[in-house]
């Protein structure tokens, strides 16, 4: 499957203006990096890929949302599957983005 095109678009917008910021494709969908960390990825699996502080992960996935990342069989701590209504406004949107942002703000540039 591939990565939902509109929904990269509106992270796109939702990111503009973010110094640094380099699309990529990765694993299938779309990723948005910043300082060489994914920040978020539109996901080939529906939905985002989020990356989030991994102190945050279990509080984080209580949200009806989230779910764990799953890669190769195990649950990657400090990454969150998302799933956004396609037609809902970018309130909520911006809200999982400023996790993923303030997570990768705090790390060291590669």
């Amino acid at each position: 499957m591939a990565y939902d095109v509109n929904l990269a678009d509106r992270l796109r917008a939702l990111l503009a203006g973010q110094p640094g910021l380099v699309e990529k494709r990765m694993f299938g969908g779309l990723a948005f990096l910043l300082a060489g960390h994914l920040v978020v990825s539109a996901s080939s699996h529906g939905g985002l890929l989020l990356r989030v502080d991994p102190t945050q992960t279990e509080a984080l996935l209580a949200e009806p949302q989230a779910r764990p990342f799953v890669m190769r069989g195990r649950e990657m701590s400090g990454w969150l599957h998302i799933d956004v209504d396609p037609s809902g406004n970018d309130d909520e949107l911006k809200r999982w983005l400023e996790h993923g942002l303030g997570y990768v703000r705090s790390l060291p540039p590669k």
